[in-house]
């Protein structure tokens, strides 16, 4: 009997839940990665939200699947016939999708245009719908997209489950009242994530359906913080990753090796024992559960989010090597969502930091990618490789930024101006 696929996703979690170690309560996903696989080494392949969901979806990396920006923008896909309900539905799946897709135009309903069989309701009643149809679920094998709007900003303003006073910013910010209330605020958009995505959990189980599902929960990208989302170092492109079902997915087994969303349509292929399709650019992890394989790198790209900022990078378990192509010398602010935390880093000069042309970090030294080696002497050899490396994968690719300028933007999609700063920023108080 082929497996059910529950895919579960966020937006905007990166890494920040109970199971990764962080003072974020998440007892359900806790509980799922108990029973399942976490992967502690998981990556996106676009830090942005409708080409993250589209490289998984697909299986290839954005500039070969066509979505470059954001799909309320503008954006698309080149050919919705790769989506991989197209795939199963050959294979006798059913499509349903409840909440969240982010990866068709806003047309009167997008779901068609992917392709999906049923349309099951909006984000904030996702859970919702998504146990009534787990209550009623058809006989034919489905695959079942669940997409929450949680942790994306705005957050709650109250978050009676964390106190400010004593509540850790993330990493690459400094620890101020401004950003510890930023934080809160994040935790309590994510228990209010767990607990909806618990729902859904507890709907089938009670439907005897837990064993023949094979439950995927991620998220797009890193969180919407400075120096995060959208960024190519890895608490942009970093995020959570829980497995659970038959294949190998079960046992509260941890994977320390790296990988990528666009492994998870071949992954499916092999569980369900199909032959993959030719365009598939990610690799199988049932391999790597089972001790057989390992991911020697993995690259990521951004392209377009509210502006346009080209860049890309590949990674090994040392090293990261993060490419820009161009060539500014302020950063690209309105790529940053407006928060307490962005407003912080711009009173204190941000936009007169200039971005870096080219860097290399060492991540056994330098965790955080602080330290950029790329003019290093040291480093040469590394920095020559790394650059092999992603010159290699771009040209496997047809990435057409090593044969353009720029990569163009439909003429449909709306782009911001790279220097554009949105009011609201010098507006919003602080309430710490």
């Amino acid at each position: 009997m082929k497996p059910n696929i529950l895919y579960i996703h966020s937006h905007d979690t990166g890494r920040y839940i109970q199971p990764y170690g962080h003072a974020v309560s998440t007892p359900n996903m806790q509980g799922l990665a108990e029973f399942g696989v976490l992967f502690r080494q998981a990556f996106c392949a676009n830090p942005t939200c409708s080409p993250s969901r589209a490289c998984l979806l697909t299986g290839q990396y954005a500039h070969s699947n066509g979505m470059l920006g954001l799909s309320h923008r503008g954006f698309s896909l080149n050919d919705y016939s790769r989506h991989i309900i197209h795939t199963l539905k050959k294979e006798g799946y059913t499509s349903a999708l409840a909440g969240i897709q982010h990866i068709a135009p806003k047309a009167e309903e997008p779901w068609k245009v992917i392709g999906y069989d049923k349309y099951l309701g909006e984000p904030m009643t996702a859970h919702t719908t998504a146990c009534e149809y787990l209550d009623n679920a058809p006989e034919a094998p489905f695959f079942l997209s669940v997409g929450f709007s949680e942790t994306h900003r705005p957050f709650p303003e109250k978050h009676p489950s964390c106190n400010p006073n004593y509540c850790m910013p993330p990493a690459p910010l400094p620890d101020t009242p401004e950003t510890r209330e930023d934080m809160a605020q994040f935790i309590e958009s994510a228990r209010i994530l767990d607990e909806k995505i618990g729902m859904v959990l507890s709907a089938l189980e009670r439907n005897g359906m837990e064993n023949n599902t094979l439950v995927i929960c991620t998220t797009d990208h890193g969180i919407a913080f400075p120096g995060m989302k959208c960024n190519l170092t890895d608490s942009g492109i970093g995020v959570m990753l829980i497995m659970r079902g038959p294949g190998g997915f079960r046992g509260g087994k941890v994977c320390d090796s790296m990988i990528s969303h666009v492994d998870i349509f071949p992954t499916i292929c092999d569980l369900i024992g199909i032959q993959k399709p030719e365009w598939l650019q990610g690799e199988s992890i049932i391999p790597v559960i089972n001790g057989k394989s390992e991911r020697e790198e993995i690259f990521a790209e951004v392209n377009y989010h509210a502006a346009y900022e080209p860049k890309r990078c590949v990674r090994t378990k040392r090293w990261k090597y993060i490419r820009r192509y161009d060539r500014r010398t302020r950063p690209v602010l309105p790529n940053c969502d407006d928060s307490y935390s962005k407003t912080l880093w711009m009173d204190s000069g941000w936009a007169d930091r200039p971005p870096f042309e080219e860097a290399l970090f060492d991540l056994v030294f330098d965790p955080h990618e602080a330290n950029n080696l790329a003019h290093n002497s040291k480093s040469r050899d590394v920095l020559l490789d790394m650059r092999a490396r992603l010159e290699k994968w771009m040209r496997n690719t047809d990435d057409p930024l090593l044969t353009n300028d720029a990569v163009p933007a439909p003429d449909s999609a709306m782009v911001n101006d790279p220097d554009g700063i949105s009011p609201r920023e010098k507006e919003m108080p602080v309430n710490a």
